[in-house]
């Protein structure tokens, strides 16, 4: 196949970005290890951290108090959501000047699709340049490109340079790039299929490119394709243009009314779930948990919490909203409709999702 008939995909990914827009603005801590998200001394979990910070086995996710111990000298940042966001919309308005085609992944990542829009500068590579040097120039962060014939192979291509790294995969050099990486590096496989790759021998992409299509499928079923698949650097997924979710919520009407406050928690943490699952695959998180309830003459109140730091957590979410609900008239009231939401969404501190996870259900 022709180089001619293949896709530009850039994956355009900032540069610890949280942490990195702390760092401009606040010159006191360039140099230093720095963590954004909540305090040491309570429940604060770290929800981004320099690469200063990293060298010390701190990274997202993890309590803040383990941060401080692995590092006493860190300096924890609170979180600005409103920043990121503004900082965001500025970063996204330069990649606009060089293609429509964008689909934002969270506020500080994005594939770009730049096949025919490559325009003066004739290369998808002469355009990353471009987009890094802008990036640079006008909000003094710095930005890791990878440049692809696809979104797989783009977005493992940004990682492979960091930080303020370019790396550009021809299609002709898709196999040869892939071979040598661990499976972990594939997106989409987690410590759950890493393992269980591993007890097959497998432990880097060429390993797994190894194994015939037969074997894959009788193995793991329909995700055997996708591991043949991927293992080869194919990926058809077009460029979805899509804007950024502001919220996730559902709700749910009853045929008939639900009285009693025990009940009606145990719906509450069902749809808690529901919400959690959808923030998951988005790999999104929130801060502000809203509970909407519709009483049998059809008022219909909402109650809002805004969290310390952003959540994934079906637990997290649940419990705050069955707060939210004793603010109410539920307990003394029938009630016909319960909703729940999350909204303030920002990029999750979660592992990618995981092709095998240990529940055995299908993640995307």
């Amino acid at each position: 196949m022709a180089y001619e008939s293949f896709r530009r995909i850039l994956h355009c990914d900032m540069d610890c970005f949280y942490a990195a827009v702390h760092m401009r603005d606040e010159p006191a801590l360039k140099g230093q290890p720095v963590v954004v998200g909540g305090s040491p001394e309570g429940r604060g979990v770290v929800a981004a951290a320099n690469y200063e910070a990293r060298r010390y086995g701190i990274h997202s996710a993890m309590p803040a108090s383990q941060a401080k111990r692995l590092c006493p000298t860190t300096v924890f940042v609170r979180p600005d959501f409103s920043r990121y966001r503004t900082e965001s919309e500025a970063i996204f308005s330069i990649y606009r000047k060089y293609t429509p085609q964008i689909q934002p992944l969270s506020l500080d990542e994005a594939f770009l699709d730049v096949t025919d829009h490559l325009g003066e500068y004739g290369s998808a590579t002469a355009v990353a340049h471009e987009i890094r040097r802008v990036v640079s120039d006008e909000q003094r962060l710095t930005v890791s490109v990878g440049v692809g014939p696809n979104k797989l192979v783009a977005k493992i291509a940004s990682d492979f340079d960091k930080p303020d790294g370019l790396t550009v995969v021809k299609p002709q050099e898709v196999e040869a790039f892939l071979a040598p990486l661990p499976i972990r590096r594939l997106p989409g496989i987690g410590p759950a299929s890493e393992k269980r790759l591993n007890t097959m021998d497998i432990e880097t992409v060429a390993d797994l490119r190894a194994l015939s299509l037969d074997r894959l499928l009788n193995r793991f079923g329909h995700w055997g394709r996708s591991l043949w698949e991927r293992a080869r650097g194919i990926d058809e997924r077009p460029v979805r243009v899509d804007r950024v979710r502001k919220s996730l919520s559902t709700e749910r009407t009853f045929e008939t009314n639900i009285e009693g406050i025990l009940n009606m928690d145990e719906i509450l943490v069902r749809m808690a779930g529901e919400v959690a699952e959808s923030l998951r695959r988005r790999e999104l998180a929130g801060r502000t948990v809203t509970v909407k309830v519709r009483f049998s003459d059809f008022s219909t109140p909402t109650r809002s919490q805004t969290l310390d730091v952003p959540t994934a957590s079906a637990a997290t979410i649940a419990a705050c909203a069955r707060e939210l609900l004793r603010r109410t008239d539920a307990q003394t009231r029938a009630v016909r409709l319960l909703g729940v939401g999350l909204s303030g969404l920002v990029p999750a501190a979660l592992e990618q999702p995981d092709l095998f996870p240990e529940d055995g259900e299908e993640r995307d």
